[in-house]
């Protein structure tokens, strides 16, 4: 069954690899990228729309996004690809949930507000609104606040370390290969087909699911031998 994916933050580091997955995918009609600047594509079933994720008005204008491809007829799926990446540490507290919690939840309020019902979100390992550590508490409070709007089927991912991403030095990423579980290394390859893999299954079950390493990597490699 064909399907359209939109999306935010597509232009970064996890969501250029939802991107290539996606441009091989056949059963995507077409891909709506919500960015703040234009940036280059072949794929012809892409279409970028420039908003301003500060304005007031921005939710609004992501709900008419929304409408218009529900209209269309085939499942229209929401994600977000949202991530500070490197440097995190650098962001104030204020500036951290703006983005993470504004923006994203400003996006998936006005996708759910137009009729998306599937939701999926670029999350962290370990993420809890009570953890200490300042990032994996917004995580989690970004987590609680898509959770809050009420979506039939929210697929949650949270990758330990990736490689593949310019904002991982290297060393890292092999260091982290030694690391079994949910807090090692994952491919950002694979985060991208395990993502595709949530769009394609439109029978999936409503509810809420949280996808760590092991189960990206199995989503991924079933995308593979797709």
């Amino acid at each position: 069954m064909a399907f359209r994916v939109l999306i935010i933050g597509g232009t970064g580091q996890v969501g250029a690899a939802v991107a290539r997955a996606l441009a091989v995918e056949p059963s995507c009609a077409e891909v709506v990228m919500v960015n703040r600047r234009a940036s280059p594509t072949a794929d012809r079933r892409v279409r970028q729309v420039i908003l301003d994720t500060a304005d007031a008005q921005f939710p609004t204008e992501v709900t008419k996004l929304a409408q218009s491809m529900v209209a269309q007829g085939d499942p229209v799926y929401g994600a977000s690809c949202v991530g500070v990446g490197k440097g995190s540490n650098q962001w104030s507290d204020e500036e951290l949930k703006a983005l993470e919690i504004g923006v994203v939840g400003g996006f998936a309020r006005g996708c759910r507000a137009g009729g998306i019902v599937r939701f999926a979100l670029l999350s962290a390992v370990g993420s809890s609104a009570k953890s200490r550590i300042r990032y994996v508490r917004v995580m989690g409070l970004k987590e609680d606040t898509i959770r809050e709007l009420g979506f039939e089927r929210l697929a949650i991912f949270r990758p330990g370390i990736i490689a593949g991403n310019v904002h991982t030095p290297g060393y890292v990423a092999w260091l982290g290969r030694l690391i079994p579980g949910s807090f090692g290394t994952i491919e950002q390859d694979d985060i991208g087909r395990a993502f595709v893999a949530e769009f394609v299954d439109s029978s999936a079950p409503d509810g809420t699911v949280y996808l760590e390493n092991a189960a990206m990597r199995q989503r991924s490699r079933a995308m593979t031998r797709g």
